[in-house]
């Protein structure tokens, strides 16, 4: 694969991170993902009191559509490039921002994130199975860190009111990913270089090229079900030897046999929460369709890729 330019970034996510204090969380559904949100006493910061609604749940509709007037108001005063927000898409919780700069135009995403200090939910307890890749140390370390919820429509909710909020574990993915070997100096200036971020990079071309040529049928899957399976994979696969700088089309085939595996089963876990299945079991049409074509594209050289 070393002649692949994958293709310059032009979507960029952004988290706007609201500390916030002594709140309570209530789960919203089974997945162990979603929850309400409520003070305990009136909160500090008296401009929170405006979000709340009826039932005493922080809304995160209200404060996504809050910041969004402050954002287009913003984006009128930048002069030198052309700045536009992009319409609501539903259930997001991102704000978009279309940015026209020839070359190329960028997307970038602002994330409503709420960053709270309160030991991490039930539902994650038995996940993040990091011990024999990176170690015991580093996983509790990992979960005494903020917990971080982003403003998410829970879609399974009966009547939609837009105050729910939803586990994200980004921060901790990005670390993991970053410093990712079983040996600390994996990847280090004079450490081993190992293939998993290459890995990760062509799992989310390959998705991404399949996406362009069937945007329909695969609108549903993003880069988060592939970066899902590429975690997975890492506590498969926990060895720095077993992830060979030259040995990266085999690692990748090997993460991508995974990923069809899950998608043939429809059963992708959450990696943080077991109980949650990325994959909902109404769309087992479209997993096997996925996963027919990557089957193609992996049996055939991956023709996508020369395209």
């Amino acid at each position: 694969f070393s002649y692949l330019q994958i293709s310059e970034p032009n979507e960029f996510d952004i988290m706007l991170v609201m500390p916030v204090a002594r709140i309570q969380l209530d789960e919203s559904d089974d997945t162990g993902a979603y929850y309400y949100v409520s003070f305990k006493r009136t909160p500090k910061e008296k401009g929170f009191l405006k979000f709340i609604d009826e039932d005493g749940k922080l809304s995160a509709f209200k404060m996504l559509q809050a910041l969004r007037e402050v954002i287009k108001q913003e984006v009128k005063n930048i002069k030198d490039v052309e700045v536009t927000v992009a319409r609501k898409k539903v259930g997001s919780p991102a704000i978009t921002l279309q940015i026209k700069n020839p070359p190329s135009e960028i997307s970038v995403d602002i994330i409503l994130t709420l960053e709270v200090q309160h030991s991490w939910p039930l539902s994650t307890q038995g996940g993040l199975k990091i011990e024999h890749w990176l170690g015991k140390k580093v996983k509790r370390d990992m979960r005494f860190r903020s917990l971080y919820l982003v403003a998410k429509q829970n879609k399974r909710e009966k009547v939609l009111r837009g105050n729910t909020w939803r586990l994200s574990f980004s921060h901790i993915e990005k670390d993991m990913i970053k410093n990712h070997g079983n040996s600390k100096t994996c990847c280090e200036s004079d450490g081993p270089k190992c293939c998993r971020k290459s890995c990760l990079k062509l799992l989310k071309y390959l998705l991404e090229q399949l996406k362009m040529k069937h945007p329909k049928e695969l609108e549903k899957f993003c880069s988060y079900h592939v970066k899902t399976a590429f975690l997975h994979s890492c506590v498969t696969w926990p060895n720095d030897s077993e992830w060979h700088l030259g040995d990266l089309d085999h690692c990748f085939q090997q993460c991508l046999r995974f990923f069809v595996d899950c998608l043939q089963k429809s059963q992708l876990t959450h990696f943080f929460i077991p109980q949650y299945n990325l994959l909902s079991l109404e769309d087992k049409a479209r997993h096997h369709f996925l996963s027919r074509k990557i089957s193609h594209e992996l049996n055939n050289g991956f023709p996508v890729f020369h395209e």
